[in-house]
């Protein structure tokens, strides 16, 4: 149907072609992209499993650790001792260049370096088991941001992967077969106005020929008589 509205000339014909070269060459950098992000996406896939399946465990033992802690200490004391923290953390956020997808790079800094600063309390009147939970939920910290930065990149990688599927089977599917179609026509173009010239120049030679003939005919008649 496009080749309908196409111009069936030489220089189309050879626009068209670079064009087809070039589809065909973007189709299979595309496909070596798309390729390659569905294998760094699945890898990313798996570790994400990992890590969740590590942080709702950790998640699990604090909660049962804060459970066990609010058992022994009255709510208001356990609210007291987590009221004022002395620890304090900077989250800091930069990006790198996955296949072209800008993912997320989550760092982190403790305000000081002692890693009893995690304790906002004195351990006279805390139980053991809140010690434990805040312990649990400090040493999780790190999985967790990785976790995020982690599940944030399979989002963006997904999308990428979609994209570059959609421009995959554009070309594939839509502007390669419409650039062949469009070059059979204009080639069967050329080649039946070739062979109409032929036909033509074989007339006019045949007429030329004849024209001739006739001429020296009518000339041997008259030396003749």
């Amino acid at each position: 149907m496009a080749a309908t509205h196409v111009n069936p000339t030489r220089m189309e014909l050879t626009r068209l072609k670079k064009k087809l070269v070039t589809a065909m060459r973007g189709h299979k950098l595309l496909k070596d992209k798309r390729d390659e992000l569905m294998r760094q996406y699945l890898d990313l896939v798996r570790l994400n499993r990992s890590l969740r399946e590590k942080v709702e465990e950790g998640i699990r033992f604090a909660n049962r650790n804060f459970v066990l802690a609010r058992a022994g200490m009255p709510d208001e004391e356990v609210n007291v001792a987590l009221m004022a923290p002395k620890q304090e953390v900077t989250l800091q956020v930069s990006d790198r260049n996955v296949m072209s997808v800008e993912v997320p790079v989550f760092e982190y800094q403790t305000r000081t370096s002692d890693p009893n600063d995690i304790y906002s309390y004195g351990f006279a009147f805390t139980s053991g088991d809140l010690d434990d939970a805040v312990k649990s939920l400090a040493d999780l910290m790190p999985d967790m941001l990785r976790l995020a930065e982690v599940e944030k990149s399979c989002r963006l990688m997904a999308a990428e992967i979609e994209k570059t599927r959609r421009r995959v089977n554009a070309l594939e599917h839509i502007m390669i077969p419409d650039l062949q179609e469009n070059i059979k026509y204009i080639t069967m173009k050329l080649d039946e106005n070739e062979r109409s010239t032929q036909i033509r120049l074989m007339k006019v030679k045949d007429m030329m020929l004849e024209q001739a003939h006739h001429y020296k005919e009518r000339a041997e008649e008259a030396f003749a008589g």
